[in-house]
């Protein structure tokens, strides 16, 4: 049996468009290529893309799922090691549930006794997290596409990073992240003093990379809201923080950057 393109857009998720980005790189060669020049796929390729997908999942980047596909021999025993890593993920992914759910039993007890959120183990707010320096393959293509100054920018200053300053960006990262969420989770408007200084410091962060004017930075604030992996790792630190953050981020840029 033979699905067309369309067809294994709609059934994987995958647009058409990376369908066939994946054949120009010989990543997902179709089947064949009837008369009209539609694609066609069979199983094995529907296979081939499951396993693409999962890789993509762990985070692997386009470059490395090539060469773990050229090099494999046993299919059954690369979907175990999937599996393996998918299990270890979904671990992760409960540990950092807990760590979430723990912070807000926290900051609501403390508000409780005397209006003040209080945290009585630091420590335990970076249980599970895995913030990464490097962006996936697709969003570092399509930042280089429409904003190459930056790229550029930011790309010499990653690699001007050692293993020890990636470790500490990456507390650093998650430790700001949860000092928005706690702000958001008392109730404090974007506009509050308090709030903007934090934004300063995001601010100042960002510039280790690139400087950003008003317009950009407003942008990269609704890159937090509308890019599906930026959300997702704001949302788990609280639902709604990329909405908050992307906000404070509006205050500060019309009144600081403008």
């Amino acid at each position: 049996m033979t699905w067309s393109i369309a067809d294994v857009a709609r059934m994987s998720g995958v647009t058409s468009r990376t369908l066939r980005h994946y054949d120009e790189i010989g990543l997902l060669p179709p089947a064949g290529i009837a008369s009209n020049g539609h694609r066609y796929y069979q199983e094995a390729d529907l296979l081939r893309l499951q396993q693409i997908l999962l890789m993509r999942e762990l985070g692997l980047g386009l470059r490395e799922i090539q060469a773990v596909l050229d090099a494999q021999v046993d299919q059954v025993a690369v979907l175990r090691e999937h599996h393996r890593r998918l299990l270890g993920e979904r671990d992760r992914l409960d540990t950092l549930a807990r760590t979430v759910g723990r912070t807000i039993a926290e900051l609501e007890e403390g508000k409780g006794k005397n209006d003040m959120a209080k945290i009585n183990r630091p420590e335990n707010l970076f249980e599970g997290f895995e913030v990464s320096v490097e962006e996936t393959a697709a969003r570092d293509a399509e930042v280089r596409e429409r904003w190459p100054a930056a790229w550029e920018q930011s790309r010499q200053a990653k690699e001007a990073m050692t293993a020890e300053d990636q470790e500490r960006w990456q507390r650093e990262v998650t430790a700001q992240m949860i000092r928005f969420a706690e702000f958001m989770v008392a109730g404090t408007p974007v506009a509050d003093p308090a709030v903007q200084a934090e934004v300063e410091v995001h601010y100042q962060g960002i510039c280790h990379f690139w400087t950003p004017n008003a317009v950009a930075y407003k942008g990269l604030g609704q890159t937090y809201v509308d890019d599906p992996a930026f959300r997702a790792n704001f949302d788990k630190i609280a639902e709604g923080l990329a909405v908050y953050q992307r906000d404070a981020m509006v205050v500060y840029a019309d009144a600081r950057l403008s």
